[in-house]
């Protein structure tokens, strides 16, 4: 089982909302199929609580877990201020013993990308099993691959994101280069961070892994997992081979 490598990457969740509060089009998703299912819910790789937070502002009993204990702190303080109650639980999604079972989980976001090899996605997929209510679903939600970024030259600074430094020092830029192992299924992306009147660069690194289709259907048959639907989108579309995301509806082999 490989460590879980992205874990200083993480380790501010101001800055992580920042590049990311904008996206909201996967809430109205997880909020329909919740609701179609049945609560409790939980989140997998949750974060600062970018989903999980409004999902339970609509009534959804959460559950969020993470690894990170500084996302989770922000989360927390997030879930505070809207005056929601959500349980947060500090675990790796690999090794998780909730005393309770969830008619709902969900691991959103491309969190999955984050397990590098089989042993820790047979982890994780374990864990769902046994904390997953017996008509109960599970949700996957990754990237579809796209070849002009995995071949992309590593030895070129694509730009990626800018946004306003948390702490007032001006816009963050951030870009980015990627190296791609075939043989591995592992991304390696660096980035390059520069703050506005702020002299110098920093580097941060981390690593993701790709999963082809066909390849992340079998890992959930062999898991345990029917796949009752599969979406190229939010809006439900079909997935195809071009379909932006990889979008996984299952449920346990009965």
């Amino acid at each position: 089982m490989q460590p879980v490598n992205c874990l200083y990457f993480y380790r501010d969740g101001r800055h992580y909302d920042s590049r990311n509060n904008a996206f909201t089009e996967d809430i109205p998703f997880y909020l329909k199929w919740i609701k179609q299912t049945g609560m409790p819910a939980l989140e997998l790789a949750c974060g600062t609580g970018r989903l999980t937070v409004p999902l339970a502002a609509q009534g959804v009993r959460m559950t969020g877990l993470d690894i990170s204990e500084p996302m989770l702190r922000t989360a927390k303080e997030k879930a505070s201020k809207r005056n929601v109650d959500v349980e947060w639980v500090y675990s790796d999604c690999r090794n998780f013993n909730i005393d309770k079972r969830f008619k709902i989980i969900i691991f959103p976001f491309n969190s999955i990308a984050h397990l590098e090899d089989e042993e820790s996605v047979d982890l994780c997929f374990s864990c769902v099993k046994k904390h997953l209510h017996e008509f109960g679903r599970f949700i996957v939600d990754t990237f579809n691959i796209r070849m002009d970024y995995l071949t992309r030259n590593p030895k070129v600074r694509y730009p990626l994101v800018q946004y306003p430094d948390p702490d007032g020092r001006g816009m963050v830029t951030i870009s980015e280069s990627t190296s791609y192992d075939a043989a591995t299924q592992i991304c390696r992306v660096k980035w390059y961070i520069t703050i506005e009147n702020i002299p110098g660069e920093e580097t941060e690194e981390y690593n993701y892994r790709v999963f082809h289709p066909r390849e992340l259907d079998a890992l959930l048959r062999h898991g345990g997992f029917n796949i009752e639907y599969k979406y190229g989108n939010y809006d439900e579309t079909a997935f195809s081979a071009i379909s932006p995301r990889q979008i996984l509806i299952c449920n346990v082999h009965k």
